[in-house]
């Protein structure tokens, strides 16, 4: 505990989040059920935050992981929407999402929660509305919904920014100030801060930070100048040893290659451009940092922190993509909200981070954001799939301040709400056969008991397969022949043991058929 303070204050700075609040304090309920805020992040690396060894300024989130617990063997999906849909439904995505959409025969957290009593609200990003766009979060059991129907969006001025079933696009073009992180952050906020005092809520917050474009308001920018001067290798280094420092990753790891695409910093151009990159970046979680503490500090105006168990985690690692000038989408703005011609791509005589450009930080800042794991979002290799989580709950945590090793995937969520609620999901529309979960609850881990978690774990999605039993990982690029590693020894995926063990790969292989086939079934439509 003692090491975890020394090294926090050497990598974050203090939380700004408590004062005088002008808001009338609400009467919390009475009811023993806690209320859930769940908090999910958008394309960030496993090292990124604080509490698991990062430089960027996230004094709230590392607060929340101080007081609660960090969960160190946590897997996501290794894309955005799949990941949300393995999370609200608790059922890997390949049974859970169907046309874009939640799979008509899966319950939401919110439509099991919303019959027991709870208030449901969300804030932030839902990428779950099929195409073209037609099922909002109100059509699957959120009393409330703020935020964008699709995957990306300009941070000044978002396309299809709805509440509940309207578009309100004209809210941030006529709001000179308008930034979708602090309007997430505020109508989270108030969405707790006018619930009825007398039931418990549900709260999912889904911010687009740090997903590109690179947006951030330039005195955001300014806080981090120079901070990126040391480059990505030496960064690496830096964040590796805070980690062992904070027992993040075990003494004895070293760090993985620098990927092949990743120049060494000091044979990189366009310095001052790369660092403005990761500055943008770095801003951009911060200012969602500085709006979870507004979600605290209206949990605790309200009577409400202390029975909340709060969940923070991220959709998938650090995104590799290098913005393609020619790349259109309607995420993308032709213009800015003054007229202005937006200048997409990843153009090193362009400084992002203005409303008028439209750029990502690339493979160089994403190796880094993963340290200290290989490969990026899209793919399995344990860079694209493992993803910090924090707990947080005082009144249901026993031992705070410590480090789950729980082999534990989003697919857990569900079911440990539905746990700790008393919560029985309801039966989908017309009586239909529901998806059973596949998650396991985690709630035994906030009464201080050891759980081993999950025997197995299966992937398959855009660029990546893999399947995890036990210790062993079977994991394939692009469709390419199956790598297998042994996780106790090799964390890190570097010592291929498939042309040493051809039997083991041939298991885990028909353990992954198997249950891929069992997902394309469950997932048929009735």
């Amino acid at each position: 505990m003692k090491m975890f303070r020394r090294v926090m204050t050497a990598i974050c700075v203090a939380a700004v989040c408590s004062g005088a609040l002008s808001a009338p304090r609400l009467q919390a309920e009475s009811s023993k059920r806690p209320n859930i805020v769940l908090i999910m992040a958008d394309d960030m690396g496993y090292s990124d935050l604080g509490c698991f060894g990062g430089e960027i300024r996230t004094p709230n989130l590392d607060q929340l992981a101080e007081d609660g617990l960090r969960f160190t063997n946590f897997y996501s999906e290794n894309m955005c929407w799949v990941s949300r849909a393995a999370m609200l439904t608790g059922v890997y995505h390949k049974a859970s999402m169907v046309n874009g959409s939640l799979h008509p025969r899966c319950t939401t957290l919110a439509e099991a929660l919303r019959p027991n009593g709870y208030q449901t609200f969300m804030s932030g990003k839902w990428h779950l509305a099929g195409k073209p766009y037609h099922v909002y979060p109100v059509d699957r059991g959120f009393n409330e919904f703020y935020g964008i129907l699709g995957g990306a969006a300009s941070f000044f001025a978002p396309a299809f920014l709805s509440r509940n079933r309207t578009n309100v696009e004209k809210e941030a073009i006529d709001d000179p100030d308008f930034y979708l992180t602090h309007a997430i952050s505020k109508e989270a906020e108030q969405m707790i801060r006018t619930a009825d005092g007398q039931q418990p809520l549900f709260l999912y917050v889904a911010y687009t930070a740090a997903h590109w474009p690179l947006h951030a308001p330039a005195d955001d920018i300014k806080a981090y100048r120079g901070a990126y001067a040391m480059g990505w290798d030496k960064l690496r280094e830096q964040r590796l040893t805070n980690m062992k420092s904070l027992g993040i990753v075990p003494d004895r790891l070293n760090l993985s290659p620098r990927h092949e695409n990743v120049p060494a910093w000091r044979d990189t151009a366009d310095r001052e451009w790369q660092q403005r990159r990761m500055e943008v970046y770095a801003a951009q979680v911060t200012a969602m940092d500085q709006g979870i503490g507004q979600i605290v500090a209206a949990l605790k105006a309200t009577g409400r922190l202390e029975n909340t168990l709060m969940f923070f985690t991220i959709d998938n690692g650090g995104c590799h993509v290098e913005y393609n000038p020619n790349r259109k989408g309607d995420f993308l703005p032709s213009k800015t909200r003054d007229g202005r011609v937006v200048r997409p791509g990843n153009l090193p005589q362009i400084m992002p981070g203005p409303e008028d450009t439209y750029q990502s930080y690339g493979y160089g800042w994403a190796n880094a954001s993963n340290t200290p794991y290989r490969m990026f979002k899209q793919f399995d290799h344990e860079g694209g799939i493992r993803t910090p989580m924090i707990a947080h709950w005082p009144k249901g945590i026993k031992k705070p301040s410590g480090l789950v090793q729980t082999v534990s995937h989003l697919i857990d969520i569900m079911p440990t709400v539905l746990d700790v609620t008393d919560t029985q999901p309801p039966k989908p529309n017309g009586n239909k056969t529901p998806i059973k979960m596949d998650g396991l609850s985690l709630a035994a881990v906030f009464d201080g008991q050891t759980l081993s978690g999950h025997e197995t774990l299966f992937f398959h999605h855009a660029k990546g397969r893999a399947f995890r039993y036990r210790h062993w990982k079977i994991v394939s690029l692009q469709r390419r022949s199956w790598e297998l590693y042994d996780l106790d020894r090799d964390p890190l995926e570097l010592r291929d043991l498939a042309g040493k063990m051809p039997d083991k790969v041939t298991e885990l292989e028909a353990m992954w058929k198997a249950e891929s086939n069992r997902l394309a079934r469950q997932a048929k439509v009735d």
